[in-house]
């Protein structure tokens, strides 16, 4: 049986699917498959954002780093999520001029065996700057993301501070 090719991956991925076929053809470019085991760290808060990754087996940990008590998980993410979204965000502000390196602002480690198109963000930059319409398409998706993710922090920060 032969695997999924990347475009297959791709255009059935809840983030990407129902984009034009030229365009997943195009992202298809920028992903490769991955495997991750459990335990093992996609990114680290601070690190260069340079990836993100479409979920399609297993889950993956969203964390930062708390002085005195390490790293904090703060989400837990399962087939069909978008992991990474600080590659679209322009570099903050650096202590040297010359690092103008976009950084993570969220760690991400595999809380299960992780299965998933790893994208390439430095080549997805090129294609959105190259196609302005796929460049709109994919922030409006990473921002409808974003307020998913802040409604769900909001919700969860409601619970914890109820009063019983």
């Amino acid at each position: 049986m032969m695997s999924p090719s990347v475009f297959d991956l791709i255009s059935v991925h809840d983030f990407t699917a129902g984009l034009p076929e030229h365009w997943t053809r195009r992202l298809s470019w920028a992903g490769r498959p991955v495997y991750r085991a459990s335990g093992r760290r996609l990114c680290r808060e601070g690190s260069p954002a340079d990836r993100f990754w479409l979920v399609h087996g297993g889950a993956v940990a969203i964390d930062f780093f708390v002085p005195g008590r390490g790293d904090v998980v703060i989400e837990r993410l399962g087939p069909g999520s978008v992991v990474g979204w600080s590659w679209l965000l322009p570099p903050g502000r650096s202590r040297t001029p010359a690092d103008s390196t976009r950084r993570a602002r969220f760690g991400a480690v595999a809380a299960d065996d992780l299965r998933a198109v790893e994208m390439d963000a430095a080549r997805v930059h090129k294609l959105m700057a190259e196609d302005p319409d796929l460049g709109l398409e994919l922030h409006r998706r990473f921002l409808g993301v974003t307020a998913a993710r802040l409604a769900a922090a909001r919700h969860r920060l409601a619970e914890l501070y109820a009063i019983a």
